[in-house]
């Protein structure tokens, strides 16, 4: 898109509130998650790491909310609110399934490889501040824009956590530092999922009353 709107008088009263750049933004940070969920599922599984399938978890359910917001865009803003209620609860079920994921571990006393976690950390951190920087500009729009950038300032967030994950399994040899960031990931999807529904719930009350 150009950095000019020449003709956004012709658009529909759906289409017309959505900012530039905001459906090629949209589209770069689906393809980042989803190529970093294959990857780090993966690592997660090999190394043993909770945070790592936790944090890869994430991504696969980001890349399925960013799917949504691309779907959405141009319905109605009843619509996109609807849209964001969904993000927010499928946050919210992910965040319990991190939770059950990390008991499992603390059960199993399973010990991570530190190094793994430590490489494969650093390059989805890279990848989450890349996507965070792509969302930052619509951080205020709607609900369903809110919500695609509370999933990336979570992300970079939960991501740093890995690290120190890594760094702590790697000094200590146990396993309860990655079982702790796993735990705080949790905690940040359901603080996340919190907002997004309450957001999505105020904009639909609001339309109603319209």
């Amino acid at each position: 898109m150009g950095a000019k709107c020449c003709s956004c008088e012709t658009l529909s009263p759906t289409t017309k509130d959505i900012p530039v750049g905001y459906k090629r933004a949209l589209w770069g940070v689906l393809i980042i998650n989803a190529a970093m969920f294959i990857a780090e599922i993966g690592a997660g599984i090999v190394s043993g790491s909770a945070s790592l399938q936790g944090d890869a978890l994430d991504f696969l359910g980001d890349s399925f909310n960013y799917a949504i917001s691309l779907f959405v865009i141009g319905f109605s803003l009843q619509a996109r609110a609807r849209a964001a209620l969904v993000k927010g609860l499928t946050m919210g079920l992910l965040g319990v399934w991190v939770i059950f994921i990390t008991l499992w571990h603390i059960i199993s006393g399973t010990l991570p490889e530190a190094q793994t976690m430590g490489v494969i950390g650093s390059i989805a951190l890279v990848a989450n501040i890349v996507s965070f920087l792509l969302l930052w500009r619509f951080r205020s729009g709607d609900a369903n824009m809110h919500s695609a950038w509370i999933c990336s300032r979570n992300d970079v967030i939960g991501n740093f956590a890995v690290l120190l994950a890594a760094l702590g399994v790697f000094n200590v040899a146990k396993g309860w530092p990655d079982y702790g960031v796993a735990a705080v990931m949790a905690i940040l999807a359901l603080q996340g999922a919190w907002v997004s529904i309450r957001m999505a719930l105020g904009e639909l009350r609001s339309l109603a009353t319209e």
